[in-house]
Formats: C-alpha cells, structure tokens, sequence
C-alpha cells in the first residue's frame, strides 16, 4: 500500500469520526435535551426532584430517612422502609428466605459474625411495634427478636430429615438464654454455646403462634434498590396515630393526607397501591401541626 492511498483511508476515517461526533455527541444529546423540555416532560428529565420554600429536598424517584443524627425515628414524620439510602452504593443484600441462622456465635464474642435476614427481620419488628404501640410480633420469631430456628441432630432417613432426636438446640439464641420453646419432640431445646458450630443438625424454623403480624412486611424488609421511596397504605396506615399525636392534630385529619398520596396501580394493574414518603411528609409539613 503506497503512501496516497494510506493517507487517503485514515483522512476518510478521520472525517467519519468527525462527523459522527458531530452527531451523536452533540447532535443528538441536544435534541434529547430539547425534547425533555417540553411540558410534562421537563419535571422528569430534571430528576423529578421536590422543593420546598426554594429549597431542594429530594426526589419523589428517591427514599430518604427521617430520622435524628443518633439514626432514631422522627415522631413527626412518617418512616421509610429500612434501607441504606445512599444513591451512591445501591444494591440488594442478596439474602433470602434460607438465610436464617446466625453467625454472631462463630468467633464466641458478642457483635463477631454475621446476623441472618430472618433475625433482621424479627429485630426490626420488635422495634417498628415498640414505636407504633403495637405488638411486634411475628412468625418464625422469637420474643426478644431472634430467629425461631434449631438445629435437631439425630440419625437420619434416605431424605435427610432427623427421624429421632437426640439433641436440639435453638441456634439463634446464645447461653445463657433460655430458649423459646422446652422440648422438641420430647427433647429438651439447648441455647447455643458461643463458638460452637450445629450445622450438622437438621435446620428447623418454627413458626410460633404469631400467624397475622401487625407488623406490614414492608416495614421490615428493604427494597431491591435500598432507594424505594414508597411504602404501602398498610405500613402508613399503622404511623398514623404516632405522627398525629407529635403534630398535635388529629388522626383523621393526618389520614386524608395519606389518603390523598396514595397512588394505584400503575396502568391499574401493575404493580401495588403505594405512598410516596417524602411527598407525605412535605404535605404535613406544609399543612402545619
């Protein structure tokens, strides 16, 4: 290949680049940018963000927490679903409902290890039924808020299951604490000994007497996201007499207003009805109390 046509081939490469940054690097986001102007779009493409007295306060797209610098619930303000709130390390846990036995006991010192998702759960609804003066309890869990799981070792069938126990001891719940249920099949249930490993046993949750929780699921478990900015009727309909009592007005008064930013289904058939939390919250600020 001779110099002319070398130079004739990377001038033509050189004007395709050109042009095509001239189109779809400056072109294009322009136009999209103009679109995104138009009326009823503008809201949107801006972040769909909400103000108050000129201020930005969020986006309606974005949950935030209300809570004070210590991490407690505001009284005033309804609560968002549990979440880490940061658009800047989003993500799920990836724990599901098989994660159900502790590890805190692993290193045998308080706080080492790793507390399941089913603990998780049982702590946050003791503590969402503390703050609404409702009772928190909830299946698979145990009054102080652990994991209802033991681990029933004894000889077993071709299936696996434990055909007759020879010991049991309730994982979850660390000696010297008195487990959650006596016996088991006849057997007495152990705490667990801190350090001590009982994955030998066959893993048995229990679901206990608390069938209904008052507790919504919501309530208790994060979005996909950890940036959900809603919650369900069923969640805000449980916060209402708390926000009330700290605005100084009534239930019914803070009830229209969760009634009036209670969404449906979007295109009435997907998803479920929800409320917006910082649109909420705006709105009892703005009504007084």
């Amino acid at each position: 290949m001779n110099f002319a046509n070398l130079l004739r081939q990377h001038t033509a490469a050189l004007r395709a680049l050109l042009v095509l940054t001239a189109i779809l690097g400056l072109a294009y986001p322009i136009l999209i940018w103009l679109v995104a102007q138009l009326p009823g779009l503008r809201d949107k493409a801006d972040g769909s963000l909400l103000e108050a007295d000129g201020k930005v306060l969020g986006s309606s797209l974005i949950g935030q927490p209300f809570t004070d610098a210590s991490g407690n619930p505001l009284p005033q303000y309804f609560q968002s679903r549990p979440g880490g709130y940061d658009p800047l390390a989003t993500g799920a846990s990836n724990l599901g409902p098989e994660d159900i036995v502790d590890t805190a006991t692993a290193a045998g010192e308080p706080g080492d290890g790793r507390t399941s998702l089913l603990t998780e759960v049982c702590t946050r609804s003791l503590a969402v039924g503390e703050l609404e003066d409702l009772n928190g309890a909830r299946p698979f869990c145990t009054a102080e808020g652990v994991g209802a799981v033991l681990s029933v070792i004894g000889p077993r069938d071709a299936r696996g299951t434990v055909t007759e126990p020879v010991r049991v001891v309730s994982v979850n719940q660390v000696c010297p604490a008195v487990p959650f249920v006596a016996t088991y099949e006849g057997v007495r249930v152990e705490c667990a000994e801190p350090g001590a490993d009982y994955a030998i046993g066959q893993i048995v949750p229990v679901a206990g007497a608390a069938a209904t929780p008052a507790v919504p699921a919501d309530a208790v478990t994060a979005s996909g996201s950890g940036l959900d900015p809603h919650i369900s009727p069923a969640y805000a309909a449980i916060q209402v007499d708390r926000v009330a009592a700290a605005r100084g007005v009534s239930p019914d008064q803070v009830r229209a207003l969760v009634d009036e930013h209670t969404e449906g289904r979007t295109l009435g058939f997907l998803g479920e009805p929800r409320v917006n939390v910082l649109q909420l919250n705006l709105a009892l600020d703005r009504f007084g109390g």
